[in-house]
């Protein structure tokens, strides 16, 4: 590599270098400072606009101090593995996960709440199409393998972190578990459903089991929670495919 391509190779990284972290890394010195403050503020803004939007829950949680240090912070030090726009609420995720040191500002349920948050994001702007000709949308769920959408996605989180706000902010994580399933139907409506312990487990099981049945993932299930008596769990659970279904979270049964 030539003398004059070493050379270029530097400006440009001492000029990203500077946009990602203007006040621990000088600008190249033959830019003015006017020229390099109109990139400063276009790349930074245009980030935290980003993140201020996929966030903004966890965003009112904090003051316009900590909220901007933060942002600063992910934007200097974080490592992007995508270069898409569309990926940068991923990327500030994995931040907040893997690579943030908690500080005194941030709500114990910080990493939660910005993956709620995150699955909103992915679920509504994924560009996944589920093959509805391999499915039979008035299938018996019983008898037929159920088929979940795959724009449907459950978590359990420790916190009731579809709760919380301003003026709710649990110190403490929740007794139980809060399975919450964010979903987008046919017609592009994302909703956030909170499911009980039992269909979580059933949603779970078709999950895991996409050859079984709907009968012999119910039959998996009286096995796993020992119910006393089975046929309550198979009558709930009959009613509790169809509601998914009605709601588009199961499609209908695989074609065979």
């Amino acid at each position: 590599m030539t003398s004059e391509n070493l050379s270029f190779k530097k400006v440009q990284y001492d000029f990203t270098a500077h946009l990602r972290d203007p006040e621990n890394a000088a600008a190249p010195s033959d830019i003015e400072d006017r020229r390099m403050e109109v990139y400063r503020g276009l790349f930074y803004r245009n980030v935290k606009n980003f993140i201020d939007n996929a966030f903004p829950v966890l965003r009112k949680l904090y003051n316009e101090e900590d909220w901007h240090k933060m942002v600063r912070e992910f934007f200097a030090n974080h490592q992007s593995v995508s270069p898409y726009f569309k990926d940068i609420s991923l990327e500030f995720l994995t931040y907040l996960q893997n690579e943030r040191e908690p500080r005194i500002e941030d709500p114990v349920f910080i990493n939660e709440l910005a993956h709620y948050e995150w699955l909103e994001i992915n679920i509504t702007f994924s560009d996944i199409e589920p093959d509805l000709s391999t499915i039979n949308k008035h299938g018996d769920l019983l008898t037929g393998i159920p088929v979940l959408s795959p724009l449907a996605k459950m978590h359990g989180y420790h916190y009731p972190v579809h709760k919380i706000k301003p003026s709710f902010q649990p110190e403490e994580p929740s007794k139980e578990v809060h399975f919450l399933m964010v979903h987008r139907d046919l017609q592009d409506k994302v909703t956030f459903t909170e499911l009980n312990p039992i269909t979580a487990m059933l949603v779970d099981t078709l999950a895991e089991n996409n050859c079984k049945t709907g009968q012999q993932c119910l039959d998996e299930i009286v096995k796993q929670i020992n119910h006393p008596n089975p046929e309550i769990v198979f009558k709930g659970g009959e009613q509790t495919l169809k509601q998914l279904r009605s709601s588009e979270i199961i499609l209908g049964t695989k074609i065979t």
